[in-house]
């Protein structure tokens, strides 16, 4: 059975005048990309809402990668899909559990480390089947297979266009501007310091 999500009959229904999805009989705010920006009256706080968002999506399919690894999951791939991939989600998890019950915790424990962080699925599906468990998270959807679906859908294959990533990929870079502030304040600490001192 083939998770809806993937069944394009049900996505691309677009209410009129509207940036919205209907999904499943759900409307539901299009999601959006990593390069799209959120509006704000100010520039500069809109840079900062976007980086949060960055950085926290990131930190929430980081914390999903490790439940699968938590669990053995194997062949774990991260794709994140370009803007003009035509895909609804910024990544896509896909993993591999070697029986039924192994790819159903592999599921379980991705929505237990989210739950904990404050985080919901909007839908899974595909669980008492444990031959394709897909879990939506509207920004990123974890994909947990058996080895022989994961070999008959070939998802990367599918989504060959998507960008490859490794899980070091997805962890916060230091800005160059941070780090110029930290090395500017401890400049300063010392200079005040050593005026103290005399």
């Amino acid at each position: 059975m083939i998770p809806s999500l993937v069944s394009s009959s049900k996505w691309h229904k677009r209410e009129p005048g509207s940036s919205a999805v209907i999904y499943n009989g759900l409307l539901r705010a299009k999601p959006t990309t990593n390069d799209e920006k959120v509006t704000t009256k100010d520039e500069g706080s809109n840079q900062q809402i976007l980086c949060m968002k960055k950085t926290e999506l990131k930190r929430q399919v980081a914390a999903a990668i490790q439940a699968c690894l938590d669990k053995k999951a194997e062949e774990i791939s991260i794709l994140e899909m370009g803007k003009g991939s035509g895909a609804f989600t910024d990544y896509f998890v896909l993993c591999s559990g070697t029986n039924p019950k192994q790819v159903q915790a592999i599921a379980d424990e991705v929505e237990l480390r989210l739950k904990t962080a404050g985080v919901r699925p909007t839908q899974v599906e595909g669980y008492k089947q444990a031959d394709w468990i897909l879990v939506d998270y509207v920004d990123f959807v974890v994909h947990v297979f058996s080895e022989k679906a994961r070999q008959f859908y070939d998802l990367e294959r599918l989504w060959k266009t998507a960008k490859r990533l490794e899980p070091s990929d997805l962890k916060s870079k230091p800005r160059a501007g941070a780090a110029a502030k930290t090395k500017a304040s401890a400049h300063k600490r010392d200079v005040v310091g050593r005026r103290k001192a005399v």
